[in-house]
């Protein structure tokens, strides 16, 4: 039979009531707590004590204070990362515009300098041709052909090495801008 007790265990397995009795062992007081002091007053250092040992207390304007700074001073660091990440973007920019720059004059050369080249060697072949027809023997027609190839290999080289000279200068003034904004950009990182 179950009794309505303010003494009631619950028992672990079948979660029956069951009323616990003095007689088991338990006394009817609560058991007191031990080592366990709160200060009836509070003050506006300590909020409690445990055995001795002192809380300081929460002021909401200390942390309010400390919080402003903190946004403060990320709101600042903000502006300026975002003024150099502005500036690096300007600088880019402008070696990009020069880089363009650059490379339209170098192209202009190249295809300048390819156009004189076609219409030399048009020329020449049509020079060729006029010796040929004119030639009288196949002794001045041989001798016509091996001094015509030999002009072209020796014209050929210094074709190519004129269209090398260009193409190197143009590589170096195309990189020029972006390789200066990289090696600024490297030496801002290391000063970092």
């Amino acid at each position: 039979m179950l009794h309505r007790n303010k003494d009631v265990a619950l028992h672990k397995k079948s979660s029956i009531c069951l009323p616990i009795h003095a007689r088991d062992g338990f006394s009817q007081k609560p058991l007191p707590r031990k080592g366990w002091k709160m200060s009836k007053t509070k003050t506006a250092e300590t909020a409690e004590t445990i055995e001795g040992v002192e809380f300081p207390s929460f002021d909401a304007s200390k942390a309010t204070d400390q919080f402003r700074t903190f946004a403060e001073k990320g709101v600042e660091q903000s502006k300026e990362a975002y003024a150099k990440l502005k500036t690096n973007a300007e600088e880019t920019q402008k070696a990009f515009e020069a880089s363009y720059k650059s490379a339209r004059a170098a192209s202009d050369e190249l295809s300048l300098k390819t156009i004189a080249a076609l219409r030399a060697n048009a020329e020449a072949n049509f020079a060729h041709l006029e010796a040929l027809v004119a030639a009288r023997s196949l002794s001045e027609f041989i001798e016509l052909q091996t001094s015509f190839l030999r002009k072209r290999v020796e014209l050929g080289v210094a074709q190519a090495k004129d269209f090398q000279a260009v193409a190197t200068k143009a590589a170096e003034e195309v990189t020029r801008p972006l390789k200066s904004a990289v090696e600024k950009t490297f030496q801002e990182l290391k000063a970092a």
